[in-house]
């Protein structure tokens, strides 16, 4: 009798867990690279019992309830990584002709030459300093914070703008 009331209870406990299991499916994230799936694995890996899939752009994080989940997408953006349906940090919008940008994953030419062509799509840049590896950029030209952030959304990335 004992065995099978523990058996009972466990078979719903493993139910109730299921049940709250939550996704996140993300698309546009930018994922050129080994590096880069790489970069997506450890940003997730932060949050204990989420996990994730990464196949090109699309971005799949599961995890135990949706709260977890969404911890994960959080790491996943502050690893500079955003999709399509990612609620990044708003920028509060200014007319400037420098910025920083901080954070945006950079760790290869595709990378650099995504960036750069996110960057094309923002009336006003002229130029910018992106680098393979580099924990930070500065964007030149008379454009606005709230452009230069949703270009980079759009091209998959996330980043601080200073």
């Amino acid at each position: 009798m004992k065995l099978t009331t523990l058996s009972v209870l466990l078979s719903c406990l493993a139910l109730s867990i299921s049940a709250q299991a939550a996704t996140i499916s993300l698309t546009g994230v930018h994922n050129c690279c080994g590096k880069c799936e790489k970069g997506i694995q450890a940003a997730v890996a932060k949050v204990p019992g989420a996990t994730v899939v990464a196949v090109k752009g699309n971005v799949t994080i599961t995890a135990p309830d949706e709260a977890t989940a969404k911890k994960a997408e959080a790491s996943l953006i502050a690893g500079g990584y955003a999709g399509a349906e990612s609620k990044v940090p708003s920028v509060a919008d200014a007319k400037v002709k420098v910025a920083t940008v901080k954070g945006v994953h950079l760790c290869c030419p595709k990378c650099v030459t995504a960036v750069d062509n996110a960057l094309k799509t923002v009336p006003g840049v002229t130029k910018h300093n992106a680098t393979k590896g580099a924990a930070s950029f500065t964007v030149d030209g008379e454009f606005s914070t709230a452009a230069l952030s949703a270009a980079l959304h759009k091209g998959g990335f996330s980043g601080g703008i200073n």
